[in-house]
């Protein structure tokens, strides 16, 4: 649908007195190389840059596209450069107001000035996940034919919210998250530039630390904080914004954790020492610290797994193939969702009975090994199986304890010099409480009778 008499005047009037705008729209890019981050979509003849007219030209003319990603990725961004740069005709719609009749219009219009004055139409569909089949239905014969080259923009997979029709005739352009650095460098253009806040205020490391913590990779997020705390520090008469100012106007404090410092160490340290204490509640402060703070979720999977194994053990066997899935599950989900499987495997860690045995016995044997009490494998364990063993004496003797009622043969397996160790010596917590009795059991059989 074209933008009607008083649509196009507001936007004159923000163009010409651009002060009433939020920053985010103050400082959104006036051309792609002034775009920070998605540099992958933004090389030399890409999709984007032929839509605006850079190596257009000839029989092969730009490509109608997709493109996904987190909010506050640079969907709608991208777009508006695009209608500022493009020498073809742009319209704009959301797929929140729009129906099939607003995008028949549009194609109707595109194809009369495609007849009328050779004028190509450029059309920029936001939300195009919340449409249904058959209004993306009504797309096809224009993106087909080409009577539009349209750019849609949606958070949710397009495999599967958008029809596989139209998916075929787009190219699906994927934004990834906007970096740490990426955010910096947007948020320290949006103060010292003209049409931000012009250098009125200058952003201590920390406060620019907290900010970008709290943006979590939406640019959008970021000018929002940033703007209402410039705000706030302007009325108060301050002459940069502090951490305290910040945070009282977002209203959320800023975890002192340095991913990089003593922080890191220290809070994971709690982290797993509170599992180990079987704390629950401490456990899942600490995590929160760690999830506030921006640490690295993969990291934090990486911490669980150790626990399950070195505290809890076979105390609860279920603990490592539990602590093992979540990490694999947040290795693909991240951030925010990740934080539930985190909770989860937290919890069940922290409630879990406790055991080190496992974590003791492997001690015990690797020291025993460094100490260099080896000593040679027994002759009738070795391997037996090529010409001329036998006569080395290699497998001879050996009982095939399958061949036993009882599947357990009293026979010699360490070497001379370890023979009458024990390394395991298991709990009666939780499940383990049967592997201690295996343990006896099979100790007596193998005619070591404990001792």
């Amino acid at each position: 649908m074209e933008p009607d008499l008083f649509t196009a005047a507001a936007e004159d009037r923000q163009e010409k007195d651009p002060a009433g705008s939020p920053l985010a729209v103050r400082m959104r890019p006036r051309t792609l190389d002034e775009v920070v981050g998605q540099q992958h979509l933004l090389k030399p003849g890409s999709p984007l840059r032929r839509l605006v007219g850079e190596g257009a030209t000839g029989p092969a003319g730009p490509s109608s596209v997709i493109l996904w990603g987190p909010p506050g990725t640079g969907k709608t961004t991208l777009a508006y450069v695009v209608s500022k740069a493009t020498n073809k005709r742009f319209v704009e719609l959301s797929a929140i107001t729009a129906g099939v009749k607003e995008v028949r219009a549009v194609i109707d219009g595109a194809r009369r000035a495609i007849g009328g004055y050779g004028k190509e139409t450029v059309l920029f569909l936001d939300e195009i996940h919340r449409f249904s089949k058959a209004q993306q239905d009504s797309l096809l014969p224009a993106v087909e034919n080409r009577w539009v080259t349209l750019i849609a923009a949606t958070t949710e997979n397009p495999y599967f919210s958008i029809i596989s029709p139209l998916l075929s005739r787009s190219l699906l352009l994927t934004l990834e998250p906007l970096t740490d650095d990426d955010l910096r460098a947007l948020v320290r253009r949006a103060l010292t530039d003209g049409r931000g806040l012009k250098g009125s205020l200058t952003l201590p490391e920390d406060t620019e630390a907290h900010l970008l913590r709290i943006a979590g990779g939406d640019a959008r997020r970021a000018l929002t904080a940033l703007e209402a705390a410039a705000g706030a520090a302007l009325d108060q008469g301050e002459t940069g914004i502090s951490l305290q100012t910040l945070e009282q106007t977002v209203d959320r404090a800023a975890v002192k954790y340095d991913r990089d410092g003593d922080q890191h160490y220290d809070v994971a340290s709690a982290l797993i020492k509170s599992i180990r204490g079987s704390d629950v509640d401490a456990a899942l402060h600490y995590l929160a610290r760690m999830i506030e703070a921006g640490e690295d979720p993969r990291f934090i999977a990486r911490r669980l797994m150790i626990s399950a194994s070195e505290d809890i053990g076979l105390a609860d066997p279920n603990a490592l193939p539990i602590a093992v899935a979540a990490a694999q599950a947040v290795a693909m989900i991240g951030f925010p969702e990740a934080a539930l499987t985190l909770s989860h495997v937290t919890i069940a860690l922290a409630l879990a009975p406790k055991s080190n045995a496992a974590t003791t016995a492997i001690g015990a044997a690797l020291d025993d090994v460094r100490k260099g009490l080896a000593g040679p494998v027994p002759p009738h364990l070795r391997d037996g199986h090529y010409k001329g063993a036998a006569k080395l004496g290699h497998a001879q003797g050996y009982v095939y304890p399958h061949d036993l009622p009882e599947g357990i043969a009293a026979q010699q397996y360490a070497p001379d010099a370890i023979k009458d160790r024990e390394y395991y010596e298991p709990t009666r917590h939780g499940a383990e409480a049967r592997y201690a009795d295996a343990v006896e059991w099979t100790r007596q059989h193998l005619g070591r009778d404990g001792s």
